[in-house]
């Protein structure tokens, strides 16, 4: 495969070069910058509205979008920046957004595309929050998720396939994608095995160098557990609040099952804020609606905090993920002209497209019930696939069928 060329090095002010002949956009693209921040506003709250599903969904619906659909990208940028995105700690799919952002339009690009994929979802969970909080119940979403849940699999399906012409390049990323699915499956951690892997494969084509040095480095991964005990109740201000999730937010690998793990130490066993249920009710509605995960935040910051509370957590556990995706996004063209960190960068991309398997595998054990969201899928598939039908008009079509089915039930 041919390698993708470099990007244009970012100037001070506006991160890639914008001009005609410049960045990782065609020669004949002459958008201008307001322009461009429009298109990426548009595109982002529409993902951000009506994307469920969780990061893999995610990751699909971005790639029909700015790949198939508008080719502001390759395939290849977009799995390189893939690649780098899950080394980092905090939202997988809210920094893929961000990364895209910035490689269409630099810093002003990476504030629209991030802000605009988080604001549909985190007003849905603040108006979810002010309900809760009078109600102390959910709002009762498992029909439209019914409907969602198959077509979100066709979507992530068709994605995993053009994604893995590119990145299943050869034997070892291969390997690395079976190796990191059956982890997956089994409950290896996300991180160590992208990182283990990426350096399998840069050892095994380079080997000169001693393999055990991937195996010593793995140790150092990790985030370090806070082990604080129970100090008793803290009063919550927002300014405590939002140190708390700019913390969580500059730290936190892997699923919502490890947010969950951190809200409950932090949130209940110390600090006494939430109680367990009010917890899992918040990360339940976080997964529940459209964009990321982690507007959990937002739901758990207004409980704790109000609407100060609200915008506290959510500022808070997003900053960090702006920040670093603006410092390594221009890393990442770099990083492919070393023939060593081009194989990390690889066996990283196998992994991901493994992981990334492995996710939908377990999507598809509670979506994929019955006769009928089986028919959902395959009818999805043949339009998705077939007759491109966008996904983004089935998800919501999926949506309306549960409603129904519920309403009439």
């Amino acid at each position: 495969m041919t390698e993708p060329e470099p990007l244009a090095s970012p100037s001070p002010d506006f991160g890639p070069d914008l001009g005609p002949d410049s960045g990782p956009n065609s020669p004949s693209d002459r958008a201008s910058l307001p322009q461009r921040l429009r298109e990426l506003a548009i595109v982002f709250l529409r993902l951000g509205t009506v994307a469920f599903g969780g990061p893999a969904a995610h990751v699909a619906l971005m790639e029909e979008e700015v790949v198939t659909g508008r080719k502001w990208l390759s395939r290849e940028q977009l799995l390189d920046l893939m690649g780098v995105t899950n080394l980092l700690p905090g939202p997988n799919s809210t920094e893929l957004a961000i990364h895209i952002g910035y490689e269409r339009a630099g810093w002003p690009g990476l504030w629209v595309a991030g802000l605009c994929f988080i604001a549909p979802a985190m007003v849905l969970v603040w108006i979810l929050a002010v309900g809760y909080q009078n109600s102390q119940s959910l709002p009762q979403l498992g029909g439209i998720l019914y409907g969602i849940k198959p077509v979100i699999i066709a979507v992530i399906v068709q994605a995993l396939w053009k994604l893995g012409q590119k990145a299943l390049k050869d034997r070892l990323t291969w390997g690395a994608g079976i190796l990191a699915l059956g982890g997956y499956l089994v409950g290896v951690n996300e991180i160590g095995l992208l990182a283990g892997l990426g350096l399998g494969v840069m050892v095994l084509r380079r080997r000169g160098v001693l393999a055990s040095f991937g195996v010593g480095l793995l140790g150092t991964i990790a985030p370090a557990a806070n082990t604080t005990a129970n100090s008793g109740t803290i009063e919550a201000s927002w300014p405590r609040i939002f140190l708390l999730f700019l913390k969580i937010g500059s730290v936190l690998y892997g699923s919502g099952y490890v947010l969950l793990a951190f809200l409950q130490r932090e949130l209940v066993d110390r600090r006494g804020w939430l109680t367990t249920q009010a917890l899992i009710d918040a990360v339940a509605v976080g997964q529940l609606t459209p964009g990321p995960v982690l507007t959990t935040a937002t739901f758990i910051g207004y409980l704790i905090g109000g609407s100060q509370g609200a915008i506290a957590a959510t500022v808070g556990i997003f900053l960090p993920a702006f920040l670093l995706v603006g410092w390594v996004n221009p890393w990442v063209p770099k990083l492919r002209q070393s023939p060593w960190t081009s194989g990390f960068l690889d066996g990283v991309n196998g992994a991901s497209l493994g992981l990334m398997a492995g996710v939908t595998v377990t999507l598809g054990r509670s979506a994929l019930v019955d006769g009928l969201t089986i028919g959902l899928a395959i009818v999805s598939g043949a339009l998705v696939w077939r007759w491109k039908v966008n996904s983004a008009l089935l998800v919501l079509g999926g949506g309306a069928i549960g409603l129904a089915l519920a309403t009439v039930l």
